[in-house]
């Protein structure tokens, strides 16, 4: 596919950042790889009087860059990273809206947010041929593609893909695959002891009353407004009604993790990496697929229209498109890689955690989040408040 260039971005400096990137070689270096139970060696990226200065401003997803990447990426190319962590793309919309575009080099919207991004009109395009996109899965590249390409570009770059399905205190909790339904949440032995995300707790409870055919199937709801907000009122009467079940509201990735930890929570709606993070940490947590199957998103990189640090963010993305980096985000996020190859650096604990996250015909069943319109977003905020203020 080909994409409109923009005449300001010097494509033949940053081809030339990148290749110092990706051939210099990674330096076999400590910095905790080992402790993690990722291989140090490989590829890694050796400083030189030629490579690049300066800052990146990366506005991300919690746990999405560990530290061990952020160490060697700024020692290798002399780039500092000013990261700042996201919560949700609801957040990540509103920042750019009040800043107009400006303040971050890099954001990493959500692949079905698309029709959203688009109306702002807060983006640049991307120029991929200044990047190594022939190391990235074609599966996930073309899903970018389709929906994330307007005006003859692209403005959504893939990079890690995850789930929201069922988590659990082990000691306290008992299932099994085939068993576990996204319905366990509001069984009574749960009462006030789970946990989630008000809009997308509401959407499970949408495909688990669908799939005991008491109402259509949930993707329905994309259709139109009107079978929108007949889906979301039966699904807010269902929410309502069982609201004591809730223990506790989560929008980000620490808020799930102390739900676990510290605020009594013996079973929840969660993302993948929180939990994974704590099951990897020692703590008896699991994670798995329910038989509706888990929900599924995809993150990528997309550029503001205010973005100052231009051949800075395409030689992170660069790092990023390498597969021992990739596969060393993976591992130490708990989330899932799109590059190709980065199945060769994942740690052992994580590559179980994965297995026991989806077994058997789990990866088959993913249920990926659909293409979300304004009109819809709208709609489903008005029934999550309306749960929420209940």
């Amino acid at each position: 596919m080909k994409y409109r260039s923009l005449a300001h971005h010097s494509a033949a400096e940053t081809a030339r950042a990148a290749r110092r990137f990706t051939r210099r070689g990674l330096m076999k270096t400590g910095v905790g790889i080992a402790a993690a139970g990722i291989a140090s060696t490989g590829p890694w990226f050796v400083k030189d009087a030629l490579s690049s200065s300066g800052e990146c401003r990366v506005f991300i997803w919690s746990g999405y860059f560990p530290q061990v990447f952020i160490d060697r990426f700024e020692n290798s190319t002399g780039i500092k990273l000013k990261i700042t962590e996201v919560g949700s793309n609801e957040q990540l919309i509103n920042k750019m809206k009040a800043t107009q575009g400006r303040g971050f080099d890099i954001i990493t919207p959500t692949m079905m947010r698309a029709d959203q991004w688009r109306r702002l009109d807060l983006l640049q395009s991307w120029e991929p041929e200044r990047l190594p996109m022939d190391n990235v899965e074609e599966r996930y590249l073309k899903a970018s593609e389709r929906d994330w390409t307007w005006d003859y570009g692209l403005y959504h770059l893939p990079h890690l893909w995850g789930t929201e399905a069922l988590a659990y205190q082990t000691e306290h909790y008992e299932t099994s695959y085939g068993r576990l339904s996204l319905g366990d949440l509001w069984a009574p032995e749960v009462e006030g002891k789970i946990m989630g995300r008000p809009h997308s707790m509401m959407a499970g409870i949408g495909r688990y009353l669908a799939s005991q055919g008491t109402l259509p199937p949930f993707e329905d709801a994309y259709r139109d407004e009107e079978t929108a907000r007949s889906i979301w009122s039966d699904i807010t009467s269902f929410a309502i009604e069982h609201k004591n079940w809730v223990r506790l509201f989560w929008n980000d990735s620490n808020t799930q993790k102390e739900g676990f930890l510290r605020n009594g929570v013996v079973l929840g709606q969660t993302w993948d990496g929180p939990v994974i993070e704590l099951k990897n940490e020692g703590e008896p947590v699991n994670y798995m697929a329910p038989k509706e199957g888990a929900f599924a998103w995809m993150d990528g990189f997309s550029m503001p229209i205010g973005a100052t640090n231009i051949d800075q963010a395409y030689t992170l993305i660069a790092a990023c498109y390498e597969a021992e980096n990739a596969g060393i985000q993976a591992s130490l996020s708990g989330y899932n890689a799109t590059v190709k190859g980065a199945e060769h650096y994942i740690s052992a604990a994580a590559k179980q955690a994965f297995e026991d996250a989806y077994p058997e015909n789990a990866m088959e069943n993913l249920w990926w989040w659909p293409a979300e319109p304004q009109w819809y977003a709208d709609v489903r905020a008005e029934y999550r408040d309306a749960f929420l203020a209940a």
